[in-house]
């Protein structure tokens, strides 16, 4: 699949063997604070549980799967996920895309995770058929992450409870309808 370039920015998909490129992102203990309270990821769990789990919702084909956001140099700044909301679920939303984003530090307050995700956004839209929005979800107190989603159009939904794998928290959930991208 060919790159989408923007202005600043170089976005492509993530393979199985990128996990380097992972491992290096969740270092930082400012990028993880709201992932799982600051704790860095183990390269042995970037390999067991992170590229697994990755390898369940990649399709290329469905534009699914974590997109490697880059420089026009080609350094790796960061990535957006797509997948079906409630992937992991017994009721995945295959017309709602989950969109997700991590990004390094040094990215942050400059438009680059709104800039990527609205490209990739677009991009989605007009490449797949039966999309009718995109949703995001966000702990509550993850004001940066909250402003990305209305600044790329999002609207609030609700408050609701997550079950992850190894936890249950709150977050906020918000959408876009991509409805009338389609005419």
């Amino acid at each position: 699949m060919t790159p989408i370039v923007t202005l600043r920015l170089k976005i492509s998909l993530m393979t199985l063997d990128d996990a380097d490129l992972l491992f290096e992102l969740d270092q930082d203990p400012a990028v993880m604070q709201y992932i799982n309270g600051g704790k860095a990821t183990s390269r042995q769990e970037i390999l067991d549980v992170s590229i697994p789990r990755l390898a369940k919702y990649l399709n290329p084909e469905k534009c699914w799967g974590q997109w490697k956001v880059s420089d026009l140099d080609d350094v790796f700044l960061g990535w957006i996920l797509i997948r079906p909301m409630g992937f992991f679920s017994d009721k995945p939303q295959f017309d709602n895309l989950e969109i997700g984003w991590r990004f390094k530090q040094v990215t942050w307050g400059k438009g680059i995770a709104t800039e990527s995700a609205l490209a990739l956004i677009n991009f989605i839209s007009q490449q797949q058929d039966g999309i009718t929005k995109f949703s995001a979800i966000a702990d509550s107190l993850n004001t940066a992450s909250i402003k990305v989603m209305k600044k790329i159009g999002m609207k609030y939904i609700e408050t609701q409870e997550f079950h992850d794998e190894s936890k249950t928290l709150d977050v906020v959930l918000y959408s876009l309808d991509v409805t009338h991208k389609k005419a």
